[in-house]
């Protein structure tokens, strides 16, 4: 139980903060870290490692988000913000083609049904080790870190006042992959929390201060997390309710409501 109160605690900070800093670093509303493949390629690492029995599932997920994240590295460096976004959905789209393929031919299907618990996201922690949490926890505490470290320039960065170099840029998203791979890796992709609450931050508060924003996100992400957790957990209504899907459907509404209102 407090094992998955504390990934419901990173979770919450580490997807929207690195959703805002995607935002800030591209300049775009639209920026979301899973647009760059890491929810694809953690799929994919968590489902070669379960089907294959090579390492443990938190360990796959963990290389194949890393080889992403170097991939995307050195992209960085040679395209534009933009044509990266573009770059970002075909590879993602390719990750999970590899994916699909890997999980189609699941040896079992005990092995299947392992595979999508760990997809659902629904913080059970089923097969993390210690050494899974205590990797998971260094990585939150350096992304976490330098995000701190990095405010002033992403914010003048997303004013325009300066413009990050490819270098600068590059490492930001390694640091912001680090962030999110401390969540993804053990708990599963968490969808709408890195680009919804970070949307709804910005709805709220016009402040272009990025540290404001990494309050209020992770405020907010913490909370829907953590009411949409209570809910699977005990008004599950006798069914299975997946972490994403159920925090999507309480969360829609509200979003709908401060998009209109904006």
């Amino acid at each position: 139980m407090l094992l998955s109160l504390l990934y419901v605690l990173l979770s919450g900070i580490a997807l929207p903060v690195g959703g805002i800093q995607m935002q800030y670093l591209w300049r775009n509303q639209l920026g979301d870290v899973y647009s760059l493949g890491l929810g694809s390629a953690a799929c994919l690492g968590a489902a070669a490692a379960t089907m294959s029995g090579w390492c443990s599932l938190t360990v796959g997920s963990f290389i194949c988000t890393l080889i992403c994240t170097i991939i995307c590295f050195f992209v960085t460096l040679r395209i534009s913000t933009q044509n990266l976004i573009t770059f970002g959905i075909i590879f993602g789209t390719f990750i999970g083609s590899l994916g699909t393929i890997v999980v189609t031919n699941a040896p079992n299907g005990d092995l299947l049904k392992q595979y999508y618990l760990w997809g659902a996201a629904n913080f059970r922690l089923e097969g993390v080790t210690t050494a899974d949490i205590l990797f998971s926890v260094g990585l939150f505490i350096v992304g976490f870190g330098a995000a701190i470290w990095q405010h002033r320039d992403l914010t003048r960065h997303f004013r325009g006042e300066i413009e990050l170099s490819a270098w600068r840029k590059a490492l930001a998203l390694l640091l912001i992959m680090f962030l999110v791979t401390s969540a993804v890796s053990i708990c599963g992709p968490i969808g709408f929390i890195s680009l919804g609450v970070p949307n709804l931050s910005r709805t709220i508060c016009k402040s272009e201060d990025i540290r404001k924003h990494y309050m209020l996100s992770s405020a907010m992400g913490v909370g829907l997390l953590l009411v949409t957790y209570l809910v699977v957990e005990y008004v599950s209504f006798g069914i299975y309710l997946p972490i994403s899907a159920t925090m999507a459907i309480i969360a829609l509404p509200l979003t709908a409501f401060l998009f209109i209102k904006k």
